[in-house]
């Protein structure tokens, strides 16, 4: 699967440069990695947000945003934000945040 290129050079635009990310493809798309886990990602044109498993049934209320769900067994903590819930760079600025927050909650991998 092809992913929006556009739309990763928005999130990589979000993120910065930090110690500790990295780049990675994944799930047929592309994943943004800080110490070793997943913190956003690019799936089609959709933006994949890696949260805090509690978060989730809240953040699912918003707009544009359901679950990551490739194998047909959703796990909590995995989101995708649709295109139109990305427009603006606050709208990918808060996902990112969200997704690096989550990340760097998490003990680094090797």
């Amino acid at each position: 699967m092809a992913f929006d290129a556009a739309l990763a050079a928005r999130i990589r635009k979000q993120l910065g440069k930090r110690a500790g990310l990295a780049e990675k493809q994944m799930f047929g798309g592309l994943a943004f990695l800080l110490n070793g886990n997943m913190c956003v990602g690019v799936h089609g044109d959709e933006m994949i947000v890696r949260v805090e498993p509690e978060e989730t049934d809240k953040l699912l209320r918003g707009r544009h945003v359901r679950m990551f769900d490739l194998t047909g067994r959703p796990m909590k903590g995995w989101l995708l934000v649709g295109a139109k819930g990305l427009t603006t760079a606050s709208g990918v600025g808060k996902w990112v945040k969200a997704g690096l927050a989550y990340a760097g909650s998490l003990p680094k991998k090797r």
